[in-house]
C-alpha cells in the first residue's frame, strides 16, 4: 500500500461512527453550488490534510456558479497533501459504485492530482482509489474523470472527493455518484441486518466484576475461547444472524453466576443450543495436502465437559459454513483477512469492563484464528490470554485500558502490529512533546543520529555522535525497560529503532539530558515542541534522487523515492556501469519488486512463497506456489549488485530484497530487518483503537521464514558512533569498497 494512501486512510478513520447510518438527506452538494455559512468551503464539504488551501472559485467552473480550488502552499512538506472530502451513509444496495467528477490542473508537478473514491465497513476502509496510478499531472482544461470499486453489503460511509500532491492547484466541479449505473438515491435502501437490529448494550454491557479469584479469571479465559470459536465456526453466526459482541454481554453474566461446575456447562450448552441446528460436512481431521497449519482445537477435549456439551461442540467444529462470513474476508487475490463489521465503538473511551473484556477477545480470538504467524510469537498463546483477562478488568481508568492493549499488541512481536491512531490517552502518557533531535541505537548505546529540524536540533545544545546517558535522572537501561512492553515490533532491533524516537518525549517543555561527548560527561536542558513542530519523517524523505552514478562505474539506486516508469529512463546508464548499489534502507515510493527484477535477472527465479488463512477451516494456513521475478533477458545487468538492509527495512522492503537477491552476483550488507513481512489487515477495537498484523505469511520457496528472521545480511556491518559522529555512511562506504575492489 502506498505511503501516501495511508495517511488519508488514517487521517478519516477517527470520523468513523458505529451506529448505522440513515438516508438523512439527497442532496450532498455535488455540485459545489451551495456555500456553508460562515466557512470558506462548500456546505457539506471538508478539508483533509496539511499544506494546501482549498477555496470556492466563481471565476474558473465547468458548470454552474462555482467549483472548489485545491492550491498547493508554501508551508506543504513532503508526503502531505490536499483534500477535498463529503462523507455519503452508505444506506444503499448495489453491486458497484462509481464517482465521476470534472477536474481542471494548473502545472501540478512531483505529484498527481485524481477524484478519490473509498468505501468504509464498521471496521475500516473495505474500497479505496485516488488514481495515483494514473499519474495525471500537468496542465489541462476540464475533462472528466472516473472512478469504479465494488460495492459491498458491509459499506457503512462512502467518502468522496478529490486529492492533489506535489504543487500547482485542481479545480473540481459537477461530481455524480452512482450505483449500479443509475444515481445512488435512485438505488434501493439496505434493510437492516438481525446485527443492526439488536440494541440493547449500546449503552453498556452492563457486565461487572466484584473480587477477582482465580475461578473468575479461568471461567473469563474460556469463555473468551468458546466465544472466538463459535465466532468463527458456528454459521449461524458465520451469516451474521447474532450480534455477537451483544452474546458475549449476555453470556458472562451467567458464566460469573453459575454456582457449580455443572450449572456453568449447562449454560454454555443452552448458549450453543440457541444458534441452532448444523449440517456437517467435513472430517473432523480437516483437509491435508497443501496444509501448513492445522487449527488447534484440542483445548475443547481438554475443558472436562461433559459428553452432551463435547458433541454439541464438535458438530459446531465439523459444521458447513458460508463461503462469506460476516465478521471476516479473504482479500480477492492477496488472500489476507479483512475484519470486517467490527464495531468500534469510538464514543468509549473508557469502556466498562464487559467492554474491555470484548477487547480483549475480539483481538486474541483475530490472532487466535487469522494470524499466520502465531507459531512465532514466541510463548503460549492461550496464556497470554490468561494472564491479560485480569489485566483488562482491572484497568481502573482509560490510560491503563490503553496500556493494556498496547501490551498486548506488542506481544504478538509483529512490526506490522502497533496503535496506529492518534490516541489522547497515551499521548499524555508518553508525552506530547519531543525534542527536535533524532535518537538510534548505536553500538547499543542511544546516540544522537541526526536533526529533525536542523534549527531547532542545533539550538538543543546536542551535537550528532552524542551519547545519551539520562533522561531526567533516568538512565537509557531504566527507560528501555520501562517502555519495550509497549513497544510492538518483530524483533529485538526493531523494537529498539521504535522505542528511539520516543526517548526524547515528555510531557514538560525541558528535558534534562545527560550525554558523553568525546570520553567527557556533561549535562543539558533540552527544549521539547509539539509534534507539529517536529517533522518526524523529514529524514526519510530527503534524498534529492532516486538513482545517481557515484563515480564512473557504480550506480546507486534509492527505492524511497522512485517511480516505476522511472526505470527504462535509468537502464542505459545503469547497464554500463561495473556494480549497482541498492539502499534498501527505506519503504519503496513504487512497487518495482518485478519491473527492476526484469533488468536484473537473465531468466524468471522463484523468490517467494505465501500462505493464506481459511474461512471454511479457521486456524488453518495452506502455501501457495512459487512465484518469480525476472524475465528472459540476455541484455541482464552482468555487474556487481550490493544491497544495502537494516531495521529500517520493512514489508515491501524486504519482500522486494527477496527478489532482487535471487540476480546473479548479489551481496546483502547490514543488519537485521525489521522482519514483518506480507499484506497488512487491518484491525478495530473498542474504543476506536486502530491496530493490524501481517496477513500473509511469506516464505523462501524453501520454507525458510522471514517473519521476526527478517532478511539476513551476507555480510554484517552496522554504524559505529565515531563515524555517525563524522557524518559518514559507513554502509554505502562498505558497498562502494566491495565493488571496486573486484
Amino acid at each position: 500500500m502506498k505511503a501516501l494512501s495511508v495517511i488519508l486512510i488514517l487521517s478519516v478513520h477517527s470520523a468513523m461512527l458505529s451506529a448505522q447510518p440513515v438516508a438523512d438527506s439527497t442532496d450532498y452538494n455535488l455540485n459545489f453550488e451551495k456555500l456553508a455559512q460562515n466557512k470558506k468551503l462548500p456546505e457539506k464539504w471538508m478539508q483533509w490534510g496539511t499544506g494546501y488551501s482549498l477555496s470556492v472559485d466563481t471565476t474558473q467552473k465547468f458548470d454552474g456558479k462555482s467549483s472548489l480550488r485545491i492550491k498547493s502552499s508554501d508551508q506543504k512538506t513532503d508526503g502531505s497533501f490536499g483534500s477535498a472530502a463529503n462523507t455519503i451513509p452508505a444506506v444503499y444496495e448495489g453491486k458497484e459504485i462509481e464517482l465521476r467528477g470534472y477536474v481542471k490542473l494548473d502545472r501540478v508537478e512531483n505529484g498527481w492530482a485524481g477524484l478519490m473514491l473509498r468505501v468504509d465497513g464498521a471496521s475500516g476502509m473495505l474500497q479505496f482509489d485516488n488514481m495515483q496510478k494514473e499519474n495525471v499531472s500537468g496542465t489541462s482544461d476540464w475533462k472528466q474523470y472516473s472512478v469504479k470499486l465494488p460495492y459491498s453489503r458491509d459499506a457503512k460511509k462512502i467518502h468522496v472527493g478529490a486529492l492533489l500532491t506535489g504543487t500547482g492547484s485542481m479545480w473540481i466541479d459537477h461530481f455524480e455518484l452512482l450505483i449500479d449505473g443509475r444515481p445512488f438515491t435512485d438505488a434501493p435502501l439496505k434493510a437492516l441486518s438481525a446485527v443492526e437490529l439488536d440494541k440493547e448494550f449500546v449503552q453498556g454491557s452492563k457486565v461487572t466484576f466484584g473480587e477477582l479469584s482465580s475461578k473468575i479469571i479461568k471461567d473469563m479465559t474460556e469463555v473468551g475461547m468458546l466465544w472466538g470459536f463459535l465466532k468463527y465456526y458456528h454459521p449461524a453466526v458465520a451469516s451474521g444472524n447474532y450480534n455477537w459482541d451483544f452474546e458475549l454481554f449476555r453470556i458472562l453474566p451467567k458464566i460469573l453466576n453459575a454456582k457449580t461446575e455443572a450449572e456453568k456447562q449447562r449454560e454454555i450448552y443452552q448458549w450453543v443450543q440457541k444458534l441452532g441446528a448444523v449440517s456437517i460436512d467435513r472430517p473432523t481431521e480437516g483437509q491435508t495436502g497443501t496444509v501448513k497449519y492445522k487449527p488447534d482445537l484440542a483445548w475443547i477435549n481438554a475443558l472436562g465437559y461433559d459428553r452432551e456439551l463435547l458433541s454439541k461442540l464438535d458438530s459446531v467444529k465439523r459444521a458447513a459454513r458460508p463461503q462469506e462470513h460476516y465478521y471476516v474476508g479473504l482479500v480477492p487475490n492477496v488472500l489476507n483477512p479483512i475484519f470486517k463489521n467490527e464495531n468500534p465503538y469510538a464514543t468509549m473511551a473508557y469502556p466498562d469492563a464487559g467492554y474491555r473484556l470484548l477487547t480483549l477477545f475480539r483481538y486474541w480470538n483475530m490472532i487466535e484464528y487469522f494470524f499466520p504467524y502465531k507459531s512465532l510469537i514466541g510463548e503460549d498463546w492461550r496464556g497470554v490470554l490468561a494472564e491479560f483477562v485480569p489485566k483488562f478488568i482491572g484497568a481502573s481508568n482509560e490510560t491503563e485500558f490503553k496500556l493494556a492493549t498496547l501490551a498486548l499488541i506488542a506481544r504478538v512481536n509483529d512490526t506490522h502490529a502497533n496503535v496506529y491512531n492518534y490516541d489522547r490517552a497515551l499521548d499524555n502518557y508518553f508525552g506530547n512533546n519531543y525534542a527536535a533531535v533524532e535518537t538510534g541505537f548505536i553500538e547499543n548505546k542511544a546516540v544522537v543520529v541526526n536533526y529533525f529540524n536542523q534549527k531547532l536540533g542545533l539550538k538543543s545544545g546536542l551535537k550528532i555522535g552524542d551519547v545519551i546517558e539520562t533522561i531526567d535522572g533516568k538512565t537509557i537501561e531504566q527507560i528501555t525497560g520501562e517502555k519495550l512492553p509497549y513497544t510492538p515490533a518483530s524483533n529485538y532491533p526493531t523494537q529498539l529503532r521504535n522505542l528511539a524516537r520516543d526517548l526524547l518525549r515528555t510531557n514538560d517543555t525541558l528535558l534534562s539530558v545527560g550525554y558523553r561527548r568525546n570520553d567527557v560527561s556533561d549535562k543539558t536542558d533540552v527544549a521539547a515542541y509539539d509534534r507539529k513542530k517536529i517533522n518526524f519523517y523529514a529524514n526519510h524523505t530527503k534524498r534529492d534522487t532516486c538513482f545517481k552514478l557515484i563515480g564512473p562505474d557504480v550506480a546507486y539506486l534509492y527505492p524511497g523515492t522512485i517511480k516505476g516508469s522511472y526505470l527504462p529512463r535509468i537502464a542505459p546508464d545503469l547497464l554500463k556501469t561495473k556494480g549497482l548499489i541498492i539502499d534498501m534502507r527505506c519503504y519503496p515510493s513504487d512497487f518495482i519488486v518485478y519491473s527492476l527484477s526484469e533488468y536484473l535477472l537473465p531468466k524468471p527465479e522463484p523468490f517467494v512463497k505465501f500462505t493464506a488463512g481459511s474461512l471454511s477451516t479457521p486456524g488453518q494456513f495452506t502455501v501457495g506456489p512459487d512465484l518469480s521475478a525476472g524475465k528472459i533477458n540476455p541484455g541482464y545487468y552482468k555487474g556487481r549488485i550490493i544491497i544495502m538492509v537494516n531495521e529500517s527495512t520493512l514489508s515491501q522492503s524486504e519482500f522486494s530484497t527477496m527478489a532482487f537477491s535471487t540476480a546473479p552476483n548479489v551481496t546483502i550488507i547490514g543488519s537485521t530487518t525489521a522482519g514483518a513481512d506480507g499484506n497488512v489487515s487491518q484491525i478495530v477495537l473498542p474504543s476506536g483503537i486502530t491496530t493490524g498484523i501481517s496477513g500473509i505469511g511469506v516464505y523462501y520457496p524453501d520454507g525458510r521464514e522471514t517473519q521476526r528472521v527478517g532478511i539476513v545480511p551476507d555480510v554484517e556491518i552496522k554504524p559505529t558512533i565515531l563515524g555517525i559522529a563524522a557524518g559518514r555512511d559507513e554502509l554505502l562506504e562498505k558497498a562502494i569498497g566491495m565493488i571496486n575492489s573486484k
